[in-house]
């Protein structure tokens, strides 16, 4: 008993025990638990329910629970947060996944400018129960790093790296297993919309230089103006000497707002980025403070036009919010909005808006606004800028990226160099030119500042506009006549006007003028002439008055003998200076050929040798003053020009001429007369007129620079193609030029020539008898006079019918007319 007592006390005691290490297990295991659960960091985010751990919904740790994001205005900067707090990589796709549930409390996170390291330094607002009705989560699908170490980038696939956000940074393509930067060449706007495009941003808004580049493998990319929808598709050179030393370039485009269908940058339909597709935005849910927020994003001025359907009304979604920015915020996400109360957009009325062209260009050091040296802001600077080509092209973009008129003249620029920009001439802004940082002469323009001429073949044509409330309109041909035009032509740096007809050079799509001009053509522009309201308010179409102006006499050949040939001299502030070229000689020849209306060039000889005002032209140009001319200095050059283009026409005394259908044509039997004809340049000379239908040809002496052809009769032989070849010697060298082609047919007349002939006599009889009735006294003795006067004239008629007819006669016939007789 005893021993069975102390068997159960020991059992007792072993329990006991065992029961207090149970509890201790316990109380280990409820801290262990306790330790396990206890709570995230306050607003820590994860994603869940994804296919991979770096996908999911997005949720917050929230006062005590994990919440998820609301829907709201949300874009890639934000999901480039949280890829980045979870380290997963870089930002892929955000869209809406499944439907909130009723009365779940939501957190909506304010917008992240895209550089935060954790969602936290965003910034949020509490939803509270029911915040989240009827909306939907937000999905993040971010590149999970660890996959994209096994699955390389698509070859040629582009990104930006080291930027503010998703959609600027420093341009890399990926080529041949690695990541390259660009070579800084010419690049401009054209590559950076490809670039804009492929990552799906938004507008292109500028291009700047980059980081200095390191010694290492580098690509060049040049894309071309249209057609080209990703870098792939563009002309590529791997390369690696010609770019150390240089920059990479730097891309900036919109994120989440974009204008498209405009006419440039600055224009076009709003479409904002939802969900990874771009809406088209209601007129009714954005007003000028919204706009004013777009076009500063952009890059652009203020608005000037806001209107729906101005630029389509676009083929996708619309966008289901309204926006209400204050005007002040730097990017269209950082606006509030709200539900649109109405979710209808009626067609039409996708909204449209027009900016004003950036403030970052201006002329410096010269009278106005509208001339000086040529600066643009950039990276924080005022810098020079310079060309050795393309003057043209650079001044009309620069005037009218200013607002100003025509160009009017590119003299010689600042000698400070500038970095190098190329236009082609229609873009709406210098931004939109390539641009390198080669360093070039800098270029000095002149713009007219109230009008100008437009879509014509040089600075001296165009259709004619006049500024208006700051806005171009074209002129209507009865309010404009040539004392008119000689003011404007002469404001323009042009020479007389040549030409002066409604719809010579198309109608135009903005405004019309609506002011009649009553100029009296000594004005200096066209500003100081007087103006009246039109008596009538309606222009019909084609009347748009277009102008063609000779081009200025600032140039001139000297020391030749002709006004073709000799020692280039030009016109340029006050006086005449030399022109000289040590390079493209034969295209600044060709333009001071053209010029002077003096051919082609046949010669270009060492001039002057004196130091001349530098000249760079690629032969197109219509004048020299479009040419780059700078203050470097060269020797001079002596040019000769071929004759021109000689003229040819068709004359007559006995109207036998007249126009057909397939050109002139001359009746049987009628004398004609071909001239051939050149403008004063050479002395002497001759001219050769052919027959394409024979070989007959005839040749006389240039008189007065003309030579004149008679034909007696017309008959069929007569009938084909001439053509006048002007030749001439002179400075060591024969000159030829030939005229156009004259096709002649020969008619038969409309009536036989002998009844015309008599007809057109009898005519003459009856003037002359008319005539003696009503200036001679009838008196008794004059009326004697005057009949005998009158039977005179009848058979001086009758005679010379009588003549007309033998000669009309063959020999036969006339010895039979004479037996008669």
């Amino acid at each position: 008993m005893v021993v069975e007592h102390r068997v159960e006390q020991r059992v007792e005691k072993r329990e006991a025990v065992t029961q207090s290490q149970l509890e201790d297990v316990k109380t280990q295991n409820s801290d262990l638990q306790a330790q396990s659960v206890s709570p995230p960091a306050e607003l820590s985010v994860r994603l869940v329910n994804g296919t991979t751990s770096c996908s999911g919904t997005v949720e917050v740790f929230y006062r005590g629970e994990w919440s998820a994001v609301c829907s709201g205005w949300w874009s890639m900067r934000d999901v480039m947060v949280v890829c980045r707090e979870l380290h997963c990589g870089d930002a892929v796709a955000v869209n809406q996944e499944a439907l909130v549930e009723e009365g779940r409390r939501g957190v909506a996170i304010k917008s992240c400018r895209g550089h935060e390291s954790t969602i936290t330094e965003c910034g949020f607002r509490e939803g509270g129960p029911g915040y989240c009705d009827g909306r939907n989560y937000h999905y993040v699908i971010c590149s999970d790093l660890q996959a994209q170490s096994v699955s390389p980038p698509a070859e040629l696939s582009v990104r930006l790296v080291n930027g503010t956000t998703s959609c600027s940074g420093t341009v890399e393509v990926f080529y041949r297993g690695e990541w390259l930067g660009l070579c800084p060449g010419w690049w401009g706007m054209k590559e950076a919309k490809v670039v804009c495009g492929e990552l799906d941003c938004g507008n292109f808004v500028d291009v700047s230089r980059g980081p200095l580049v390191e010694d290492g493998r580098t690509i060049y990319v040049s894309c071309s103006l249209y057609g080209d929808e990703s870098i792939g598709q563009c002309y590529k050179d791997e390369g690696s000497k010609n770019c150390n030393g240089g920059y990479y370039h730097h891309v900036t485009c919109s994120e989440s707002v974009r204008l498209v269908d405009g006419a440039g940058l600055c224009s076009g339909r709003v479409e904002v980025k939802s969900d990874q597709s771009w809406a088209s935005v209601c007129e009714a849910d954005f007003d000028r403070q919204d706009a004013e927020v777009v076009c500063g994003e952009l890059g652009c001025g203020a608005p000037a036009a806001l209107q729906g359907g101005l630029y389509g009304g676009g083929e996708g979604q619309t966008s289901d919010k309204e926006f209400q920015c204050k005007g002040n915020e730097s990017l269209l996400l950082d606006c509030d909005t709200s539900d649109r109360e109405n979710n209808t957009c009626l067609p039409g009325n996708a909204v449209g808006l027009t900016c004003s062209e950036p403030d970052d260009v201006r002329l410096v050091g010269g009278d106005s606004r509208c001339a000086g040296g040529v600066e643009r802001y950039d990276q924080g600077e005022w810098r020079t800028v310079g060309t050795l080509s393309d003057v043209k092209d650079i001044a009309a973009v620069v005037c009218r990226h200013l607002g100003c008129g025509s160009t009017v003249s590119v003299p010689p620029g600042n000698p400070a160099r500038g970095f190098e920009a190329s236009c082609s001439g229609s873009e709406s802004s210098l931004r939109e030119c390539p641009r390198s940082y080669d360093r070039s002469p800098g270029l000095t323009v002149i713009c007219s500042e109230s009008v100008r001429l437009v879509d014509g073949a040089g600075l001296c044509s165009g259709r004619v506009e006049v500024k208006s409330n700051q806005s171009w309109a074209s002129v209507c041909e009865a309010d404009f006549d040539r004392q008119d035009a000689e003011v404007v032509c002469g404001e323009l740096g042009c020479g007389a006007p040549a030409a002066l007809q409604g719809g010579l050079y198309g109608e135009g799509e903005g405004q019309t003028w609506d002011k009649e001009f009553q100029c009296k053509g000594k004005e200096s522009l066209l500003l100081d002439c007087d103006t009246s309201d039109r008596e009538n308010n309606i222009c019909l179409p084609g009347n748009a008055v277009g102008l063609t102006c000779s081009e200025p006499d600032d140039v001139r050949l000297v020391g030749g003998g002709s006004r073709c040939a000799g020692g280039v001299e030009r016109y340029d502030q006050g006086e005449w200076r030399t022109v000289g070229s040590d390079w493209d000689q034969r295209d600044v020849a060709a333009v001071v050929c053209r010029q002077l209306g003096c051919g082609s060039a046949v010669s270009v000889l060492p001039g002057n040798t004196t130091g001349a005002h530098g000249v760079v032209c690629d032969g197109t140009e219509s004048a020299l003053r479009e040419c780059v001319i700078t203050f470097d200095r060269h020797s001079g050059l002596t040019v000769i020009c071929s004759s021109v283009q000689p003229d040819i026409s068709l004359t007559d005394s006995m109207g036998g001429v007249s126009r057909g259908h397939q050109g002139p044509e001359v009746f049987r039997g009628y004398s004609f007369t071909i001239t051939c004809s050149t403008q004063p340049q050479y002395p002497g000379g001759s001219f050769l007129l052919t027959f394409t239908c024979s070989n007959r040809t005839q040749t006389q002496p240039a008189v007065n620079h003309s030579a004149a052809f008679l034909f007696p009769a017309a008959d069929d032989s007569h009938q084909g193609n001439y053509r006048c070849v002007y030749d001439n010697y002179g400075f060591s060298h024969n000159f030829s030029s030939e005229s156009e082609l004259l096709s002649l047919t020969i008619t038969a007349s409309p009536l036989p020539a002998f009844i015309i002939r008599h007809v057109v006599v009898l005519l003459i009889l009856l003037t002359a008898i008319t005539t003696s009735y009503l200036y001679y006294k009838p008196t008794r003795r004059q009326k004697r006079v005057n009949r005998v006067s009158s039977v005179d004239l009848y058979v001086n008629a009758m005679e010379m019918v009588s003549l007309s007819s033998r000669a009309e006669a063959g020999p036969g016939e006339e010895r039979a007319a004479q037996g008669t007789e």
